[in-house]
């Protein structure tokens, strides 16, 4: 596979030049149990020196994959949806935690997420929420901080740092996977071109810079020429303006530092 990354190379130099930093976080989804897939993805993390913040889905994770987890540093728990099953009808986008239940049913998988992971990876778990499929309803985004939550991811560039009181969103910006397509790599110059842009904005402020720089990966359905894709953006950003992201520990006051 052939790929011209000179247009994110122009643009990463940029940054180099004016001597900006790129926070940078990686978030991989869909983890149950210990596959072979898992491992080429924690040791591609610890050979990149990136840590990956593993979306688990809590209803399913068994406890291979918390003894797994537990032994690399590199491999973040958190937190993404409860089943990861659908609720929406049949002619909207899939959702788990959008409006389509009683909010008493959501709540309860909300917190039951929360309380099964912390249960098995203790304070391993980082208090993020993943709602499946990137899909969740303001209304339910206001109850996460009192459920234990202290950010919630979803996809693009966020509008606001803090959607509610104590909850910060730190979403994801780019995912290699054509979904709707061959659901395999989308075509590298589309995503090259699409990364150039989204850093463009940021260094001339029409985006927060101050937000992470996600890369969302699905270890599970990755073929050759996504983890190779995968590990070559990182390793250029890594190598350009970005510096490894995690989540601060909380301060006294319990916002995000």
């Amino acid at each position: 596979m052939t790929v011209d990354w000179r247009p994110l190379e122009t643009e990463l130099q940029i940054w180099r030049t004016q001597g900006l930093t790129l926070p940078l976080w990686w978030r991989d989804d869909d983890a149950v149990s210990v596959t072979p897939q898992l491992e080429k993805l924690s040791e591609l993390s610890r050979t990149l020196g990136l840590p990956v913040h593993l979306a688990i889905i809590p209803h399913y994770a068994d406890t291979g994959l918390v003894e797994y987890v537990g032994q690399r540093d590199t491999l973040i728990p958190v937190v993404h949806g409860w089943a990861h099953q659908n609720h929406a009808p049949p002619d909207e986008k899939k959702s788990e935690f959008r409006l389509h239940r009683p909010m008493p049913d959501i709540l309860a998988d909300t917190h039951a997420g929360f309380e099964r992971l912390h249960a098995l990876f203790e304070d391993r778990l980082c208090p993020i929420f993943v709602p499946p499929w990137n899909r969740i309803a303001p209304e339910v985004v206001r109850e996460l901080p009192g459920l234990g939550y202290r950010v919630v991811s979803t996809a693009t560039p966020r509008k606001t740092r803090m959607p509610v009181p104590g909850l910060e969103q730190i979403n994801t910006h780019l995912d290699p996977i054509d979904w709707r397509g061959s659901r395999g790599l989308v075509a590298p110059d589309k995503l090259i071109t699409q990364a150039t842009e989204l850093l463009r904005d940021r260094r001339e402020k029409r985006t927060d810079n101050a937000e992470p720089f996600g890369v969302l990966t699905h270890h599970l359905v990755h073929d050759p020429d996504i983890w190779t894709f995968t590990e070559e953006l990182l390793r250029r950003l890594l190598d350009g303006p970005g510096v490894a992201w995690t989540l601060p520990a909380d301060t006294p006051n319990g916002d995000p530092e």
